[in-house]
């Protein structure tokens, strides 16, 4: 029999709630007891323990009793209990993959789906507080952000958390600043720069770059930016260089004059609803982030094809 025909048992619900719970949970854990559990799922004490008894015989969970001290986890499969909790397809959003490193981070998180058997999707979608709202509003399980926009909108009380960290330069290599007019090196006073506020990165790094000085502030679409300055339109802005490099935009670039940031706007995070319950340990489990960077690098290096 399989996992879908053992859940249309009758108690076949309770198995449901109890493996949703239990896939919070690791190894050494204490679980609640069987009483705890039917006053929680309005249930009788029996249709706890049958439940419990099917996980444990389908090697989704084993526990061990110590006495006084309760009933402990001793081993945990999840990708078995996963199947028992009857979730569909976890689902992600992301930058537009425009990037090696952006296609390389998405081949990564695939790879690895795919290699622990874990329903998994990603969406695309520009601006990380887009995506942080689509989030939010439940329309999907986690988003990719930087982790300097992981950190300000935290700082600003979005109910979000940091569920895995890839490292530095998994999100971009650097954020330079480039000129309309070739002479120019530096930010001054009149210039118009210009800035997507969906991009909290290049929200925040711009107003970095200006401090101090007057300038006028021009609210345009990401993707509009180098066009509007090779035009003269806006007299700069700060871009990413991988997306210069690898469009061979024929515009001189310069290292940032200010950027406080410690390199968080060139990490990729993931980052999940607090109140999407379970869903930071469900990745935790399943996405291994090592693994996931060297299949990045791999694509970046043309080792490797991109498949997303």
């Amino acid at each position: 029999m399989d996992i879908k025909s053992k859940l249309m048992q009758k108690y076949g619900l309770v198995t449901i709630k109890l493996a949703r719970e239990l896939i919070t949970m690791t190894v050494g854990d204490r679980i609640s007891t069987i009483a705890e559990y039917s006053a929680k799922y309005e249930t009788a004490r029996g249709t706890v323990q049958a439940a419990l008894k099917l996980l444990e015989e389908s090697k989704a969970v084993q526990v061990e009793p110590r006495g006084h001290l309760g009933t402990f986890i001793s081993s945990i499969n999840y990708e078995i209990l996963w199947e028992f909790t009857n979730f569909s397809t976890i689902m992600g959003a992301m930058p537009l993959p425009y990037s090696k490193l952006y296609e390389g981070l998405a081949t990564g998180l695939y790879k690895e789906a795919d290699n622990r058997n874990f329903p998994f999707s990603l969406a695309y979608m520009r601006g990380a507080e887009n995506r942080i709202s689509a989030l939010l509003k439940g329309r999907y399980d986690f988003a990719v952000v930087s982790k300097l926009a992981a950190h300000h909108s935290i700082k600003e009380g979005m109910d979000i958390d940091i569920a895995l960290e890839f490292g530095k330069y998994s999100y971009v290599n650097e954020h330079v600043i480039v000129f309309s007019n070739t002479s120019s090196r530096t930010i001054e006073d009149g210039m118009k720069l210009g800035v997507d506020r969906s991009s909290i990165d290049h929200y925040l790094l711009t107003l970095e770059q200006c401090r101090g000085r007057q300038v006028k502030i021009i609210d345009l679409p990401y993707n509009q930016v180098v066009q509007k300055l090779i035009t003269g339109e806006i007299d700069a802005a700060v871009w990413n260089i991988d997306e210069i490099v690898e469009r061979k935009h024929n515009i001189k670039y310069y290292p940032l004059e200010f950027n406080n940031f410690s390199g968080d706007d060139t990490e990729a995070v993931l980052v999940i609803n607090k109140h999407n319950y379970g869903i930071k340990n469900l990745l935790e489990q399943f996405i291994n982030c090592k693994k996931v960077v060297e299949y990045q690098r791999k694509v970046v290096a043309g080792e490797l094809i991109p498949n997303y």
